[in-house]
């Protein structure tokens, strides 16, 4: 068995289909009211769209409803299903807790109010009984004011046992106009010891190549390989790794097929630049972790051996995974060290 470190997990859009059904016919039926049953929201909730503006339109839907009361309600859930049905030992859970706030209350109440909702998510992730390694990543958004973004890393460097790192989300292609601004935030991110990664090179329109001496990981970045693959040596060279989210392409539009993929693959191997496979948005996209990794190994996208050194890959870079090897290693070690009374007979095995 596999066990798998997702390192690129939206909390807007980890919510399954059918969990957030339930929630909106047992708490929201307003919500619920405009289908006539599940199928139906289903199809909607799951469809490709035809951009990644309207993709991200989505997440207000979910935003509205994760709020100090439900957020535990909504991740146990998460961490429920990610430990039974993806087998992952290691996640990421990236969100910007601002938008969780109440938006009754003023700007500054509502910063104030951030650091709570992040208590709130770092606590409501300790499930004893489905154990999960978990961290938090805190998004600044395009669409809020410096202000706020300033905040939401000032509390992330604030809250290390809950958080791991920082990220910016919201579309890469509304950076241009705010370029410098987001630079002064990743620099000032990077003075706290922040570990940061950023949505960026996910979209034709979202080349900013200001941003990357300040990431450690970046989010998506198909773009380098397929548009600017002359980027590529000095990624390698900072150690970045790609967090690429397979199905994401396809529900935005940004790829037409998943073959696409196998130049983002080929290009960042060849140029010894790291790739970790990720969902992004689990629930939107109605897939599991394990599933993304099947689809590329069966459609001929990546290799066996491809394969294992992403999986490998995700644990090297994850931000908070506590152990210097993955777990496979580990499990190497305790099947060598049991007594021989407790090791498979592999000859009797074989026959």
């Amino acid at each position: 068995m596999s066990l798998y470190a997702e390192l690129h997990r939206h909390l807007g859009g980890s919510v399954v289909p059918r969990i957030l059904w339930r929630y909106f016919k047992r708490n929201r039926p307003d919500l619920a009211k405009p289908f006539t049953d599940y199928p139906q929201f289903e199809e909607f909730y799951c469809r490709p769209r035809e951009s990644l503006a309207e993709y991200l339109e989505l997440h207000t839907l979910v935003e509205s409803v994760q709020t100090r009361e439900t957020l535990p309600y909504f991740i146990y859930r998460l961490i429920r299903g990610a430990y039974v049905f993806e087998n992952l030992a290691y996640m990421e859970m990236r969100y910007t807790p601002y938008l969780r706030t109440s938006d009754q209350l003023s700007q500054t109440e509502r910063i104030d109010q951030t650091a709570e909702i992040v208590e709130i998510v770092g606590q409501a992730s300790q499930v004893k009984e489905y154990p999960i390694v978990t961290s938090q990543i805190l998004c600044m958004h395009a669409r809020l004011p410096y202000e706020v973004n300033r905040a939401i890393v000032e509390i992330a460097a604030q809250m290390p046992e809950y958080v791991c790192g920082i990220d910016l989300a919201g579309g890469d292609d509304l950076y241009c106009d705010r370029i410098d601004e987001f630079v002064d935030l990743y620099a000032y991110a990077r003075s706290l010891n922040l570990k940061t990664t950023c949505h960026l090179y996910e979209t034709e329109g979202g080349a900013h190549p200001e941003l990357l001496p300040y990431l450690m990981r970046i989010g998506h970045g198909i773009q380098i390989p397929l548009q600017h693959p002359e980027l590529l040596p000095a990624v390698a060279q900072r150690r970045q790794c790609l967090e690429i989210c397979p199905t994401t392409y396809l529900k935005t539009g940004t790829l037409q097929s998943i073959q696409q993929l196998q130049v983002v693959f080929d290009r960042c191997f060849d140029a010894g630049v790291d790739v970790a496979i990720c969902t992004d948005n689990a629930g939107l996209h109605n897939v599991r972790l394990p599933f993304e990794y099947e689809t590329l190994l069966t459609q001929d996208v990546i290799s066996f051996d491809q394969l294992r050194a992403c999986q490998e890959n995700a644990f090297r870079h994850a931000f908070a995974w506590p152990l210097n090897q993955g777990p496979a290693a580990i499990l190497n070690d305790v099947l060598n060290w049991a007594p021989a009374a407790l090791k498979p007979n592999r000859a009797t095995v074989a026959t």
